[in-house]
């Protein structure tokens, strides 16, 4: 039994060796079979990256150019790119007799997509295309040739970007010459060299303005409707032969708006499809130096026999307005533009606002003056300008215009001094600064709410006059009343004075005020309703005129109680409400 064990423990040894040496043998094998998929896998993809099957052949050689040939070049431009970036590739005998045909499948494809493509750019020049359309719906289909000649062919990718380039420069520069000789057709002149705010109105001649009608004057220094201009900055651009059928004239900044809204958005999208199509921003600065040179070349001929203060002003909003458009569409591509025309638009506002400003210096006191106590129309000229200006900086709070509107302010107020002194009395130099005052602060109002400083000196220069009015009118008709008042109305009687007042010092001046108070009023009335342009104005300062009368006329009575034997005048003293009565008569007139 014992030997029967033994022999069977030999066995299963045996068996238990033979099993390791299987498993062994196993997984060599499996280690091998694995080796064998790697290199057979890898050498799969070797093939399929260096074969050139016929089929694409075929495609590349005689195929048109359409999507199919698209995907076809995709792969061609791998297999190129195989070849070229592995090394291994390169040391393989597979590669010498691929190599060659590989060549020629690129030469071909590029000659073939070269002749493609220009022939789809040549397209943009035919007159009447719609080259957005154009772009969108057919060259951006084959952008990928144009990735693959940057890739594979250099100097051919240089030569689609300049071919490129040149069409766009000639289409574009040629559509906005043409649009802008359409605009010129349209332009309203509203201001000559002559149309300052300091030169006479008859100086410039009948036939000076023959072309224009008159109503556009105003416009040389009203804002007016003009304003609209800055509601309307996204608006499509004008259609210049809808306008000129309709025979509509405009302002230059309704056209320099327009001109401008146009390049903003051919600029957009052309400077989107560079990006997409080309994958070059730069190409966008290459094709716009033409258009850029036309818009220049306009504008500065414009500038340079531009005198519309105004105008230059709404200009110079427009653009402020178009670089926040063109920033909220993230295109920077007319950044350095629009700042080369801002430093264009400046200086020449600067030197027509001087012009405005001179005219008022040198103005000829003894041209413009007119025997006339109503509004100035060289100051109603400044008040509307003044308010046209504010009204233009509200939002934008510029100190130099600011600034610069003081200047003007300091040199209509010395204008304005000389002219009133023209007047022989005292009187009508009041009556003319006030109606001028009032005439400007109602113009400022109407510009804004806030006329800011200026008006505000304004205000303060008409409540001194309007007192200084008062007085004038007052002593016209009750002087001997005043003068007493002022000089001996606050003494003591009871005072141990030189010379104390009597009942015979005041006795004149009440009996004369008592038979002559309510017809001095109302020729008082007569003389305020004539002298003031502004009905309200004038009332307000009659109101003044008879307050201060009642104030007077209240301190007299004082005096006359504190005098000795004063008693006996109180029947013929006019008793305050009276006069009071009166004064409210007068109020209800307004």
């Amino acid at each position: 039994m014992e030997t029967l064990l033994s022999g069977f423990q030999t066995e299963i040894g045996s068996i238990s060796s033979d099993i390791k040496i299987l498993q062994e043998k196993s997984m060599d094998m499996g280690l091998r079979l694995k080796n064998r998929k790697v290199a057979e896998s890898k050498l799969a993809k070797f093939v399929e990256d260096i074969i050139v099957p016929p089929r694409m052949v075929d495609i590349i050689v005689d195929g048109e150019v359409n999507e199919e040939y698209m995907r076809t070049l995709e792969i061609l431009s791998k297999k190129l790119k195989f070849v070229e970036v592995d090394p291994m590739v390169k040391a393989s005998k597979a590669l010498k007799d691929v190599q060659p045909e590989l060549e020629k499948l690129r030469q071909k494809a590029v000659s073939k997509v070269f002749d493609f493509i220009v022939q789809k750019l040549y397209a943009l020049r035919k007159p009447k295309t719609n080259i957005q359309i154009l772009q969108q719906s057919v060259l951006l289909k084959y952008k990928y040739i144009i990735s693959f000649l940057k890739e594979h062919s250099k100097d051919v990718y240089n030569e689609v970007r300049a071919a490129y380039i040149d069409t766009m420069n000639k289409v574009l520069s040629a559509h906005f010459r043409a649009y802008i000789q359409a605009l010129e057709k349209l332009q309203l002149d509203i201001a000559t060299s002559s149309d300052l705010i300091g030169v006479e109105t008859r100086s410039s001649g009948l036939f000076t303005r023959a072309r224009e009608p008159l109503k556009n004057r105003s416009a040389v220094f009203a804002l007016g409707d003009r304003i609209n201009i800055l509601k309307e900055l996204d608006e499509p651009a004008l259609i210049p032969h809808i306008a000129e059928a309709s025979s509509t004239k405009y302002p230059y900044e309704v056209l320099f708006r327009s001109l401008q809204k146009l390049l903003m958005d051919t600029a957009t999208s052309e400077y989107h499809f560079c990006d997409d199509f080309f994958g070059e921003e730069s190409i966008f600065y290459e094709i716009f130096s033409g258009p850029f040179g036309v818009i220049d070349e306009h504008f500065n001929s414009i500038l340079q026999n531009c005198y519309d203060a105004i105008g230059l002003m709404l200009m110079i909003r427009i653009i402020h307005q178009h670089q926040l458009i063109m920033s909220r569409r993230r295109i920077p591509c007319l950044d350095s533009y629009f700042d080369k025309v801002n430093i264009s638009l400046w200086p020449r506002f600067k030197m027509v606002f001087d012009m405005h400003l001179n005219s008022l210096r040198n103005a000829s006191v003894k041209t413009l003056w007119e025997d006339d106590v109503h509004p100035h129309y060289v100051m109603r000229r400044y008040a509307e300008f003044t308010a046209s200006l504010i009204h233009l900086n509200v939002e934008y709070g510029d100190c130099q215009l600011e600034l610069n509107l003081e200047r003007l302010r300091m040199a209509i107020d010395d204008l304005l001094m000389k002219l009133a002194k023209n007047f022989p009395k005292p009187k009508l130099q009041i009556v003319f600064l006030i109606n001028n005052y009032d005439m400007t602060i109602a113009v400022l109002k109407e510009a804004g709410p806030e006329g800011g400083k200026i008006q505000m000196h304004f205000e303060e220069l008409l409540k001194s006059n309007t007192a200084l009015f008062v007085e004038e009118l007052l002593q016209e008709h009750f002087n001997d009343l005043i003068k007493f008042v002022k000089a001996r109305a606050s003494e003591d009687p009871s005072s141990s004075s030189d010379k104390p007042i009597t009942v015979g010092e005041v006795e004149p001046l009440v009996k004369d005020f008592a038979s002559r108070w309510k017809a001095a009023i109302e020729l008082m009335h007569k003389d305020v309703i004539t002298s003031f342009s502004n009905f309200l104005c004038g009332m307000e300062i009659l109101r003044a005129a008879l307050t201060q009368l009642l104030l007077y006329y209240t301190r007299l009575s004082d005096c006359i109680k504190r005098i000795v034997g004063g008693s006996t005048l109180n029947k013929d003293l006019v008793s305050i409400s009276s006069i009071m009565y009166e004064i409210r008569k007068y109020s209800r007139t307004f």
